[in-house]
């Protein structure tokens, strides 16, 4: 499907909801409206949940804080529902902050479980404040106004009900396909290679959180004028686990799905209520949940990722152009060769009463190659996280560039200049290649989420999906860039790490294991790839247990054994000395 076709679809879509106001019924309308409202609440849910893998079933308690203060300030204070909507957004977001401020540290279904806490929480605060009605609500709310048009019925409302969906879903639509947008994205990936990248992943988390909630709190703000009357009943955590379900439903990880969830949710949960009791008199209203659950289930069967991927696997892929060409990105200026550039001393490292590092000492000069080699065990892995910081140091110091980063965020140290692959390769299976890569530039663009979702950042993303693009041509793989990084061997899996850590414009270039699961002619390139990156006067460190690969390519090697040094030098020596060759070999040759 060539690009104009699907703006000529998406027109064609835009036009059909435009026009529905001239050929529904007014109960069809209404029931418009509240897909609209609910599918807010739900696309806060897609980045949240879907996009984030943060899950959450209280957006519905955010939705009942916007819809209450609106209401307070309009029915109860008697100013404009447009004020309203300023203290909606601002309370909103700022319970958000502090909730997830919280909140947002905690892991796994911990989180899940928080949300239902604060959402039981503000529930029963909405149903025990004598100012906000008690469980009676706030009546007598007015209609939203524009000018001098009062948007009373429930036509009048449905435009700007979509408006401001339509709306949320293009600047969120520019949001994902920015460097923030990406870096929420890359959030499932864990904080590790999340933190390798230089983001700050709390930061982004907490602001992913807080974009969620204000989603929802336009929804409320629509909800509360739209029915004119607020109690605390369609806020509770029944509805908070229904919002999530549309998401799942329609399809967590797209925009799309947001809306496709909440409309076949809000139109099944209708037409199971006018229909079950006509088949079950006497025990529909018991039923309903029980009905409802049931085609919840047959529906996972059978689209277990939503609606919208289901479809979106019958179409053909969207033909894309490659980036195009643009001005380079700002690149580092690289150390003079010889320079000392990295410096562990006295490094040790415990777990308990396990030392896993014990008083290593060496160094690195720019320019250079360095293997970091050992027997299993030996202590490599958690050498490797000790200069990258993705583990704190017990005892000792480690200096790069003549600057103490010891006890460095591992944020920060990829900030200086050093950037990491891992053992185990750490992508984001369901992002393309180029996208992949395009994580590696984060430290070297600027443009926050604000300029993302107003699409601000045009030149710089130009320029960053070149780079991009020149990178995964310069390991080989860049005749594919709209691949999905899950659908590669994982030979070319971990050439994509190493393209995505080119990407960052390194000073140094840490490997772990590079040359696992490659085949010959694999590392043959790859160790022709590293030889023109030492050419260029990058500086690089390797762990690696093919013997064959390290002996043939680094300049000298650095030999581990039970957490220790055990020698260094270069290969040849290496090679010849009977400690190493008793390690690996069990006894000399």
């Amino acid at each position: 499907m060539n690009p104009r076709t699907v703006r000529l679809v998406t027109a064609a879509l835009v036009l059909l909801i435009a026009a529905a106001p001239l050929y529904l019924a007014p109960f069809s309308v209404s029931l418009m409206n509240y897909i609209g409202v609910y599918a807010l609440v739900a696309l806060g849910l897609v980045l949240l949940t879907g996009v984030g893998g943060m899950v959450s079933f209280g957006q519905s308690a955010f939705m009942g804080i916007a819809a209450y203060a609106t209401a307070w300030v309009s029915a109860i204070e008697g100013l404009s529902p447009w004020l309203g909507l300023v203290l909606a957004l601002v309370l909103t977001g700022a319970v958000a902050a502090a909730l997830g401020a919280v909140t947002l540290r905690l892991k796994g279904h911990f989180l899940s479980l928080s949300t239902i806490a604060w959402g039981l929480a503000i529930y029963f605060t909405f149903g025990n404040l004598p100012g906000l009605g008690n469980y009676s609500g706030i009546t007598a709310i007015p209609p939203i106004s524009i000018g001098s048009m009062k948007l009373e019925t429930s036509e009048e409302i449905y435009y700007l009900i979509w408006a401001i969906l339509l709306a949320g879903m293009l600047l969120s639509y520019n949001l994902l396909n920015s460097r923030m947008g990406r870096a929420m994205r890359a959030l499932r990936g864990g904080n590790a290679m999340v933190e390798s990248l230089g983001v700050n992943a709390f930061y982004v988390r907490l602001v992913t959180f807080v974009i969620s909630a204000l989603l929802a709190a336009f929804a409320g703000w629509l909800y509360a004028h739209m029915n004119r009357f607020v109690s605390p009943t369609p806020f509770d955590v029944t509805m908070g686990i229904e919002f999530l379900m549309m998401a799942m439903v329609g399809g967590s990880g797209y925009l799309l799905g947001a809306i496709v969830g909440a409309a076949l949710i809000t139109l099944l949960k209708n037409s199971v209520q006018d229909y079950l009791p006509l088949i079950a008199p006497s025990v529909g209203g018991q039923l309903e949940i029980v009905v409802f659950s049931a085609l919840f289930i047959v529906f996972l069967q059978y689209a277990r990722e939503g609606i919208v991927p289901f479809v979106a696997g019958f179409l053909p892929e969207p033909r894309r152009q490659p980036p195009e060409m643009a001005e380079p990105l700002p690149q580092r200026t690289q150390p003079a060769p010889g320079r000392m550039l990295l410096t562990a001393e006295a490094c040790t490292r415990r777990f308990g009463g396990l030392v896993a590092v014990n008083d290593v000492s060496f160094d690195l000069k720019s320019g250079e190659i360095l293997g970091l080699i050992g027997p299993n065990g030996a202590g490599k892995s958690t050498m490797f996280n000790l200069l990258t910081g993705a583990l704190p140091v017990s005892a000792g110091t480690i200096r790069f560039s003549d600057t103490d980063i010891t006890h460095a965020a591992q944020r920060k140290i990829a900030r200086a200049g050093i950037a990491r692959t891992f053992q185990h390769v750490k992508l984001r299976p369901r992002m393309s290649l180029l996208d992949n890569v395009l994580l590696g530039t984060y430290t070297r663009t600027k443009a926050g989420f604000l300029a993302g979702a107003f699409h601000l950042d045009r030149r710089e993303e130009k320029e960053a999906r070149y780079e991009a693009l020149r990178q995964l041509e310069r390991v080989g793989l860049g005749d594919k860039p709209y691949e999905l990084a899950g659908n590669l061997p994982l030979g070319n899996q971990r050439v994509l790490e190493i393209a995505r850590a080119l990407a960052a414009d390194p000073i140094l270039l840490v490997l772990d294991e590079p040359a696992a699961g490659l085949r010959r002619q694999e590392k043959l390139a790859l160790a022709n790839l590293l030889r023109s990156l030492k050419q260029e006067g990058l500086t690089i460190l390797i762990v690696e247990h093919d013997m064959e690969f390290v002996m043939n390519l680094v300049d000298r090697i650095f030999v581990m054994e039970f957490g220790s040094k055990l020698c260094e030098g270069n290969p040849a020596a290496v090679r010849a000395d009977a400690r190493v060759q008793e390690a690996y070999l069990g006894g000399v040759a």
